[in-house]
C-alpha cells in the first residue's frame, strides 16, 4: 500500500508541475480542515481514470463509500435536530435536497474540488472537471479522508458548516429544488405510486424542444417543457407536487373523502 501511494504522490506532483492541476495541498484552506495524513488526501482526489491509466491501485472509490455514509448521518442529525416539529417525511425530503448530485457538486465547485482531483486524460478532455457525478464523488471521498484523518468531531463541522446554508434555505422555499425526487417520495409515501415520465421531443437537433407529461397510477399529473429531458421531467414534477399537495392538505375534498372511507 505503501509503494502504491508513493507512486500515486509521484504522478500527483508531476501534474501539479505540468500545471494540470493546483497542488492538492491548496485543498486545505478551501475546506478550512488541515490534512495530518496528506495520503488520505491524495486518495481521496484520484479517480479511477487517473488510477487505470497510470497503473495505480489507489482511487477515490473506497473514501467515497465511507463519506457517503458519514454526510448522510451528519446531515439527518442537523435535519433532526434543527427541525424538531418536520415530520418523519418532510425529514426525508429535506436530506434528498440536500445530499443529492447536484448539490454536492455545487459544494464541490465553491471549494474548487474541480482543479485539484486527478483525471485521466480521457476523463481531462471530456469536461471531467465540471462533470456533478465526478465532483460529487471526489467531495464524498474528501469527508472519508477527512473523517479518517481528523475524526467525527471535524468531519462533522466541516459539513454543517457547507451544508447548513443550503438546508436553511431549502426550508425557507429559495433554490432550486430536485422535484423528481421529492415526488417519488411523496408519491410512494402517500399514492403508493410511482411516477413514470413520457416524453415528447419536436423542433431540429440545435433547438430542440422537450415536453414531459407524468402520470401517477395511470393519471396525468403534471406538464413540463424545457430545452433538456431533466429540465422537462423538473418541471412536470414540480406541477405534479403542486397538485398532490393541494389534494393531500387537510380540508381538502380528497382528503375529506379518504378520512370518511378510512372511518367506514
Amino acid at each position: 500500500m505503501a509503494e502504491a501511494l508513493d507512486d500515486a504522490r509521484d504522478e500527483a506532483q508531476a501534474e501539479a508541475r505540468a500545471g494540470a492541476v493546483r497542488p492538492l495541498e491548496s485543498l486545505d484552506p478551501a475546506l478550512g480542515v488541515t490534512f495530518d495524513d496528506a495520503s488520505l488526501r491524495l486518495a481521496a482526489l484520484t479517480h479511477r481514470s487517473f488510477a487505470f491509466e497510470r497503473g495505480l491501485t489507489v482511487t477515490n472509490e473506497r473514501l467515497e463509500f465511507l463519506g457517503d455514509s458519514v454526510l448522510g448521518l451528519v446531515v439527518t442529525d442537523m435535519a433532526y435536530t434543527a427541525y424538531p416539529e418536520m415530520p418523519e417525511g418532510a425529514l426525508a425530503k429535506l436530506r434528498a435536497a440536500i445530499v443529492n448530485m447536484g448539490a454536492l457538486a455545487d459544494v464541490a465547485r465553491s471549494l474548487g474540488l474541480g482543479d485539484v482531483v486527478l483525471l485521466g486524460k480521457g476523463e481531462e478532455l471530456s469536461g471531467g472537471r465540471d462533470k456533478s457525478s465526478i465532483l460529487a464523488d471526489a467531495l464524498e471521498a474528501v469527508f472519508g479522508a477527512i473523517y479518517l484523518d481528523r475524526g467525527l468531531a471535524v468531519a462533522t463541522e466541516l459539513i454543517e458548516r457547507l451544508f447548513r446554508p443550503r438546508m436553511e434555505a431549502y426550508v425557507r422555499g429559495e433554490g432550486d429544488r430536485d422535484y423528481k425526487t421529492i415526488l417519488q417520495e411523496l408519491a410512494s409515501q402517500a399514492l403508493r405510486s410511482m411516477p413514470e415520465y413520457r416524453l415528447e421531443d419536436r423542433g431540429p437537433d440545435h433547438e430542440k424542444e422537450f415536453t414531459a407529461t407524468v402520470h401517477l397510477g395511470g393519471e396525468p399529473m403534471g406538464t413540463g417543457v424545457g430545452r433538456s429531458k431533466k429540465e422537462a421531467e423538473q418541471r412536470a414534477a414540480e406541477e405534479a407536487f403542486a397538485r398532490i399537495s393541494e389534494r393531500l392538505a387537510p380540508g381538502s375534498g380528497a382528503s375529506s373523502r379518504e378520512d370518511q372511507g378510512g372511518a367506514a
